[in-house]
């Protein structure tokens, strides 16, 4: 029933009985309203693991599937992140993938977020669930909905081909170095093919080279050029993959920031970050944000949302 990762904020809960939960889910969803506190004090502090013993038990004892209760009793965006909570990672990727691309317009955030972020094992996790629950191919589906560069940087990144040693060949970081400083910088127009297979194929420690050694041939941090040399969807997920590549917690953590900061909230990205990496980073994300922009995470949810909506967050996010 481990957490899946060790760095979140959701760890195991001590002396675990998916029976008791289960009567508690029930009694909060019993007569007229909902005790949503109920729910949130068992969903939020269960492991995702955890909670598919809940699922199994609540069927078993109700004959009922506890998402559909929960469903019809919650609405909004709380019942959007209990829905999350009570997936398996893949599951839950697969789920926000096919929403974002499904109906007018796709939320290529989400498409960007996901597939930069992922491992290999993590996405070929994900391309199966989506072939499963929805009978189409992820790669097919991400093909009809976006169009040039941008999607071949994403069927690159589905293929989950990336070489994930932790080999690094010098001449060859050299080498790569200069190949995209010359099909970027110093040309006119861009070569983006070039930038591709780098930034999706090689490994994390090589590519730390590779923009060490991108910096003293062009005297300019990769991002920057990246910024320069591409605009709207590929600039923002070639520089999601150098940021991931770079630091992962990081990249969340300036995700999250810029859901809240100004006016409005994105609540699409605070949401899929906080089910996702709940259990995961989120520890060293808090760590992150607190040394990126010098105030907490708990602080900016906290003032940036409300009702049951900012409870479950503020749990899944832990203390100050």
């Amino acid at each position: 029933m481990a957490a899946i990762g060790n760095r979140g904020t959701v760890t195991e809960a001590a002396g675990f009985d998916a029976e008791a939960d289960v009567q508690r889910l029930r009694g909060a969803m019993k007569g007229t309203g909902t005790d949503e506190a109920a729910i949130i004090e068992v969903l939020a502090h269960r492991t995702t693991a955890q909670r598919q013993r809940i699922k199994e038990a609540y069927k078993q004892t109700v004959g009922k599937d506890l998402a559909d209760d929960l469903s019809s009793e919650l609405s909004g965006n709380f019942r959007s992140i209990v829905l999350g909570l009570l997936m398996l990672a893949p599951v839950y990727d697969a789920y926000e993938l096919r929403n974002a691309i499904k109906g007018a317009g796709t939320e290529e955030a989400c498409l960007v977020d996901i597939l930069a972020s992922r491992s290999n094992s993590e996405i070929k996790a994900i391309t199966a669930f989506y072939k499963k629950e929805y009978e189409k191919d992820l790669e097919g589906d991400v093909c009809g909905d976006t169009s040039g560069m941008f999607q071949r940087v994403l069927v690159s990144l589905i293929t989950a081909g990336r070489d994930e040693s932790d080999k690094v060949d010098e001449a060859q970081a050299v080498l790569d170095a200069k190949e995209i400083y010359e099909a970027g910088e110093a040309r006119w127009g861009t070569d983006e093919v070039k930038f591709l297979t780098v930034l999706c194929v090689r490994n994390q420690k090589h590519l730390l080279r590779v923009f060490e050694e991108y910096q003293k041939i062009s005297g300019r941090d990769i991002e920057d050029s990246i910024k320069r040399e591409m605009s709207g969807c590929l600039e923002d997920v070639f520089l999601a993959i150098v940021k991931c590549v770079r630091n992962k917690p990081a990249f969340f953590a300036e995700r999250l920031y810029k859901s809240m900061k100004g006016l409005g909230t994105t609540d699409s990205v605070l949401i899929r970050i906080m089910v996702a990496r709940a259990e995961i980073d989120m520890l060293d994300i808090k760590a992150q944000f607190l040394k990126m922009y010098g105030k907490t995470l708990h602080s900016f949810i906290k003032g940036d949302t409300s009702g049951d909506y900012r409870k479950i967050l503020l749990v899944l996010c832990g203390g100050e």
